[in-house]
């Protein structure tokens, strides 16, 4: 177990929303901008009265501690207004994916027995045929618009009074779920307590990134991912610093036009977006930005890219793995150490080991399951014994990613437990073959999968999204194109691993997360 143990460093009675805003009144920063979203700047004493006005307009509507509110909000003022005021509260944050469907949403206010919905005005009709259904459900409040039969969010923390008291909740109450991202299926309700916020930014936050008040941090990773989550509200208010919030998806161009706009120092984003972003005609020039620190997670970083970036830029991502269960990262590489084509060592706080299909830890230089343990870990899963049993080992935690520890101590990403190929007997990384696939200057993005071939026997089958599609865009193209990058893995890895189809397609499936869903992939080839 790590030691000293940093859950002891946290008082018993605690609550993060009156630690987090309360520090940050007291150093003076009242007048301090805390984020910027498209209505303007924000400051810590307008959040820390929205907070109140919004927990004491909780009590209003007659919900009580414990119970849960589902969150459904873009990145606006109104999300950190909402998700803290909860916390404040004592009632129980459910913020969820903005880009789920409605028979998720279906599952998700069923799931929760929410009290109260609160939801953007353009995510409302994703919500209009479930209000009625659901027993639970007594109040819906609507941010950015009037909408007749539902509360307006801004009228309603307006109109009441700022609640002067705070829920006496302890560090080990529940403060939030987070929905996993359903990269393998149906989402889970990761439940997490008060003290978790904290401590990832103990752990990994403070060590790690170094923030100030000085700093500006965009996160393309949205508030409602655990990742972003972190980026953008935690770590940045634990320093003092300032947040831009981007409402609408990002893209290549819009957050070029932001990075232009506003002096962001620390950038936060997935791998499938560092690729793009280096991809794009429009994007800025080295002296147009002033960032200082870069990140990466929800899946591992290929190689090329993070080298690629910091020839351009002069900045190392430091690429890490988090999880919904564990709410940020465990698992990274540190400034000043980095080694690209490795998600890094354990943070300090937390232990991590690789183990075989029967628990057991595997062999130096074997590849093996990475199992974590520490206290930001959730407590379980909502309503959901079965997996939680699965996953939640004692003081360990099961990741469901394969590693392999290299002879310096840096663990090398391999693949989801699942994705994971067995050609003529031999496990085959999917990750390791897209990683040779990105390397080829024609490629954007690569998915690899266990395909069948004519016999049944598994062998792997590649998704490729070009930087031209029109470079394969007629069948002689395509099988032109096909044959280079079979040659190109061949130059790479064993022959062996060499993608034995190559299907060109104009996006992959993927999270609001950015994680591709390879498991649709792998569905195509599964028999009728």
């Amino acid at each position: 177990m790590p030691t000293p143990d940093p859950v002891g460093a946290i008082p018993r009675q605690y609550n993060f929303a009156a630690d987090i805003i309360g520090r940050n009144l007291k150093a003076g920063r009242a007048n301090k901008p805390v984020f910027i979203d498209p209505r303007g700047a924000w400051t810590y004493g307008q959040l820390a009265d929205r907070v109140a006005r919004f927990a004491g307009a909780l009590r209003t509507l007659g919900v009580q501690r414990e119970e849960r509110i589902l969150i459904c909000l873009t990145d606006t003022i109104d999300w950190p207004t909402a998700f803290l005021g909860a916390l404040k509260a004592g009632v129980v944050a459910v913020p969820v994916n903005t880009l789920m469907t409605e028979d998720d949403y279906r599952f998700m206010l069923a799931d929760s027995r929410a009290r109260l919905l609160v939801v953007s005005e353009t995510l409302l009709p994703k919500f209009a045929a479930l209000i009625g259904e659901c027993p639970d459900l007594r109040h819906v409040v609507v941010s950015g618009g009037n909408v007749q039969g539902h509360k307006n969010f801004e009228e309603l923390v307006g109109s009441t009074a700022p609640d002067p008291d705070t829920a006496p909740t302890t560090r080990d109450d529940i403060a939030f779920w987070l929905y996993t991202s359903g990269s393998t299926g149906k989402p889970k309700g990761a439940v997490h307590v008060h003290a978790d916020l904290k401590l990832t930014d103990d752990l990994y936050g403070g060590p790690y990134l170094g923030l100030t008040d000085k700093d500006v941090c965009y996160s393309v990773a949205k508030l409602f991912f655990a990742y972003g989550l972190g980026n953008a509200l935690t770590f940045p208010m634990s320093a003092g610093a300032t947040t831009v919030l981007l409402p609408d998806r990002p893209t290549p161009d819009s957050v070029a036009a932001l990075l232009r706009q506003h002096p962001v120092t620390v950038f936060y984003a997935v791998p499938t977006f560092y690729a793009g972003f280096l991809a794009s005609p429009g994007m800025p020039e080295r002296a147009e930005l002033k960032i200082r620190r870069c990140v990466s997670a929800g899946e591992a970083l290929p190689q090329d890219v993070g080298k690629r970036w910091l020839e351009r830029y002069g900045v190392d991502i430091l690429d890490g793995i988090g999880s919904t269960e564990m709410l940020h990262i465990f698992l990274s590489n540190r400034a000043g150490e980095v080694k690209y084509g490795t998600t890094g060592k354990a943070v300090p706080g937390y232990a991590v080991k690789l183990v075989d299909d029967d628990g057991l830890p595997v062999q130096p230089g074997e590849m093996g399951e990475l199992l974590v343990c520490g206290p930001t870990s959730a407590i379980m899963y909502w309503n959901n014994r079965e997996q939680s049993r699965a996953t939640f080992l004692g003081e360990w935690t099961r990741s469901g990613d394969k590693y392999v520890e290299d002879e310096d101590g840096y663990f090398v990403y391999c693949g989801r437990r699942d994705d994971m190929l067995k050609v003529s007997g031999l496990y085959v990384s999917p990750f390791e073959v897209e990683g040779a696939l990105q390397t080829h200057a024609d490629v954007l993005e690569a998915a690899v999968v266990a395909w069948p071939d004519g016999d049944g026997l598994i062998k792997p089958k590649a998704f490729v999204v070009l930087k031209s599609p029109e470079k394969a865009a007629d069948p002689g193209a395509s099988e032109v194109m096909s044959r280079t990058l079979q040659d190109h893995v061949k130059l790479k890895l064993a022959p062996y691993k060499y993608p034995r189809w190559i299907e060109f397609r104009r996006d992959l499936p993927k999270t609001a997360t950015g994680k591709i869903q390879r498991f649709k992939l792998r569905a195509e080839g599964q028999p009728r």
